[in-house]
């Protein structure tokens, strides 16, 4: 049971990534975030949603275009934090980003993420 919410927050933080437009943003993460989320990325340690929304946004806003974010395995919550990897393509096979994050939930939303990026790849390899 605990694997399928965080399954579904982390799903729902993904899918924030691939909104049709940046409005969506926002609405998506609220729906799978606490407020005072701490989000520890590439650049350090954020907080709150809005840092988490700026990372996104960010990230949507790449130079070879759009990309697209997909969880890429199960989902394994073997206590209070789950664990499920990602990866991040950009159109016509641009650079690939590969990854690991690490979530902790408190009353069903994401209150902390932990993100382990890989190497920059062409999608290709």
């Amino acid at each position: 049971m605990q694997e399928e919410t965080a399954q579904s927050a982390i799903d729902t933080f993904i899918s924030a990534f691939n909104a049709s437009d940046d409005n969506q943003v926002t609405t998506l993460l609220s729906q799978a975030l606490t407020s005072d989320v701490v989000f520890w990325g590439p650049l350090g340690r954020r907080e709150g949603i809005e840092e988490v929304e700026r990372f996104v946004l960010d990230i949507r806003r790449h130079p070879a275009g759009t990309g697209t974010m997909v969880r890429c395995s199960a989902v394994d919550m073997p206590d209070e934090w789950a664990r499920y990897q990602w990866v991040f393509t950009t159109p016509d096979g641009g650079p690939r980003l590969a990854g690991t994050d690490v979530v902790h939930l408190r009353r069903s939303l994401i209150d902390q993420v932990i993100v382990f990026a890989g190497e920059i790849k062409p999608s290709g390899s």
